[in-house]
């Protein structure tokens, strides 16, 4: 599975520039690839909902925290930014008739400059009420969490009683608070804290657990997953949990874009297209059915 992952990182969608039309299309492997032979095309109905200074710059500027493999991370090069979430933002690029800039931001730096800095924030956000309360939010995927350990986990980490354990995870993530809220119930029971060590990226969450810095890392359990994957040194911690929807973040004062984007995303859908990425990257249990706006928190 590692190969295969590590092959599929090369098969990204590429958005060939056109003189405008339906010329702007995305054209995936052919035939015997994991994405099996397909095209990703421009659909004008949809394109012309772009806000014209988008659709006149010719590029959707899209923030993603590239340390979140396998959603988005850096390939090999260290300046090509891939992943299953860039491989969807190109595709809705396409359909857009636009082309995708990914640009590496700081997790929660994203959420603030969508609609200054970038066009769209896509970068694994889970939806919460507290996010809607600031962007609108289109519903893209279902992800659970889940924790890793070292191998063999040596220390004993219990998932039901972190009380005392030492847990990595990324600044500004759904999981930061969830260990806040977890460290006050140990707190309550008259138990040791949980000691919780910050890290501006996942890479650094995951770091901190081989080098023995921290019992457990915490985060979405489709980045868990690779994260076993790609080490020796890592098992996964019991069963995923909590699913809970993730979103593509738009500015709420833009909903021109927030309707193309979500046009966008269920066409991907409903083509095939959306299935044949996730599926490439091994994370087909997450997709979804309908790209809902701003669906209710769970």
């Amino acid at each position: 599975m590692t190969a295969a992952l590590a092959a599929v990182s090369a098969l990204l969608l590429t958005a060939c520039g056109g003189d405008g039309g339906s010329s702007n299309t995305a054209v995936l492997p052919d035939e015997g690839s994991p994405l099996g032979a397909s095209a990703i095309v421009k659909v004008d109905s949809i394109a012309d909902l772009v806000p014209r200074e988008i659709a006149d710059r010719g590029t959707l500027v899209v923030g993603s925290d590239t340390t979140y493999a396998p959603a988005e991370y850096m390939d090999v090069d260290g300046v090509t930014p891939v992943g299953y979430d860039v491989d969807l933002a190109k595709a809705i690029a396409v359909v857009l008739g636009l082309e995708a800039d990914v640009r590496t931001a700081d997790f929660s730096s994203i959420i603030p400059e969508v609609g200054s800095t970038y066009d769209v924030g896509i970068s694994s956000f889970t939806i919460n009420a507290e996010r809607m309360s600031q962007v609108n939010m289109v519903q893209y995927l279902e992800a659970g969490e889940a924790f890793a350990v070292r191998k063999g986990n040596p220390e004993g980490i219990s998932r039901d009683d972190l009380c005392g354990v030492t847990v990595a995870v990324q600044a500004g993530t759904i999981q930061e608070e969830e260990l806040g809220t977890l460290t006050e119930e140990c707190e309550s029971a008259g138990k040791e804290s949980i000691r919780r060590l910050s890290f501006d990226t996942q890479t650094e969450a995951n770091d901190a657990l081989v080098d023995g810095k921290a019992d457990v890392t915490y985060a979405d359990s489709p980045i868990i997953t690779y994260a076993v994957l790609m080490s020796r040194q890592l098992e996964v911690l019991g069963e995923a949990f909590a699913t809970a929807p993730q979103g593509i973040v738009v500015s709420k004062d833009d909903h021109a874009l927030t309707t193309a984007i979500q046009k966008a995303v269920q066409e991907l859908i409903d083509s095939g297209a959306y299935g044949r990425i996730l599926t490439s990257w091994l994370v087909s249990a997450s997709q979804v059915t309908t790209a809902e706006l701003n669906p209710s928190a769970p």
